[in-house]
């Protein structure tokens, strides 16, 4: 093998700096402000996940706090529900996505509306024919349907309302769309009347979309790996490994051996390498534990020697860092694991548990370090107990 296809060695550190600056997590205001900066991040990042827990506020509000200081949630309804520049639809999990993307997920779309799917197989046509017979008297949310006979559920999540899983189906189907949401109160809506389309766009061909997948974790991950650009996407690894060879080949990809990595390969463009400047050290984020920073666990573990554990259903007695710990990322490290709760009736954020993790962990650091946090915390809190 000549010199030139070796892999490039980068210490965890370096890998760190350019992750961090790849999800604009090194910069204090990367995007602006307003419905423009959520649609700016939601299209740099490629999707923000969407949780329903809210024992602090909900992950999709929580992720672009991180990133727009002045983070309003009604940024976000408006960017989803007048501007129309982001959507929802399932990425490796449900996600605001950018609508200039749609043309990526309607292959699955219609796949879906041809196939349906395993979560609503007990979907019946009748049931179908009544969300849309309703759906074309205007939007609804399923609040407006009082005339179900409940049924039992076919696994935990699922609603007994069978006009729910209707819509969810023809949601899927790329039927309908999510124009609005109240808290998690959706408002559905035929996806031609709400985005105004007189003729929908194209479906993008396979290609297109293997492309799409790893520009998409190129752009927002800085050093990707075949698991990071396919996380719960298992069937699309050998077409996305085909592309990187022959991005590799044509030298618009560069081969990285990353410390610790051991037999799992990486690669980034020779932009993101040769790129100089430090982030802003003095910057502390509490982030989400389903932050793209934190959602791949072992890749979190890998960059950061931090390995992130998501409780909630973890038993009390077998928690280490608590039910619904949040990783502090103070410069380029993740230094502690706070478990809060946000008490709105009282108007306070509650602190269940500190863990000091990594660096964290050196006393002679701590006292600054705390110093710090605590700051960052008062302004979470002011976030928390907004609007």
């Amino acid at each position: 093998m000549s010199r030139a296809a070796e892999p490039l060695s980068l210490n965890n550190a370096v890998a760190r700096h350019i992750w961090l600056r790849a999800q604009r997590l090194d910069t204090r205001v990367p995007f602006g402000e307003g419905a423009s900066a959520v649609a700016a991040a939601v299209d740099h990042l490629g999707y923000v996940q969407i949780d329903t827990i809210n024992v602090i506020e909900r992950c999709h509000h929580h992720i672009l706090f991180s990133r727009i200081p002045d983070y309003r949630r009604a940024d976000l309804k408006q960017a989803q529900s007048r501007d129309k520049s982001v959507f929802e639809y399932w990425t490796h999990a449900l996600s605001y996505i950018p609508s200039k993307d749609i043309g990526f997920f309607l292959p699955a779309m219609k796949a879906h509306k041809r196939e349906g799917h395993k979560w609503f197989s007990s979907v019946t046509p009748a049931d179908t024919r009544k969300v849309l017979r309703l759906l074309r008297a205007g939007p609804l949310t399923i609040r407006d349907i009082d005339d179900d006979v409940l049924t039992e559920k076919e696994h935990l999540w699922q609603s007994r309302k069978p006009s729910k899983r209707a819509l969810q189906l023809a949601f899927y189907g790329g039927v309908v769309t999510i124009s609005e949401r109240a808290g998690m109160l959706k408002t559905y809506e035929l996806m031609t009347r709400h985005f105004g389309w007189d003729k929908p766009p194209k479906p993008a061909p396979a290609s297109a979309r293997t492309a799409y997948l790893l520009d998409r974790a190129l752009r927002s991950q800085g050093i990707v790996s075949l698991d990071s650009i396919c996380h719960l996407d298992a069937p699309s690894k050998k077409a996305v490994r085909s592309l990187i060879e022959a991005r590799v080949r044509r030298k618009e990809l560069v081969r990285i051996a990353l410390d610790g990595a051991g037999k799992q390969e990486h690669w980034a463009r020779p932009e993101v390498l040769d790129a100089t400047g430090e982030g802003d050290p003095t910057l502390v984020h509490i982030l989400s534990p389903f932050d793209p920073l934190i959602i791949q666990r072992k890749r979190t573990e890998l960059f950061f020697g931090y390995g992130h554990r998501f409780e909630a259903y973890v038993p009390k007695e077998k928690r280490l860092f608590g039910y619904f710990a949040l990783p502090v990322l103070v410069g380029d490290d993740i230094v502690a694991a706070l478990d809060l709760k946000t008490d709105r009736q009282n108007k306070k954020l509650l602190m269940q548990k500190w863990s000091w993790v990594g660096n964290g962990k050196k006393q002679a650091a701590r006292k600054e370090l705390k110093r710090r946090i605590e700051e960052e915390l008062d302004r979470f809190e002011r976030f928390q107990l907004a609007e």
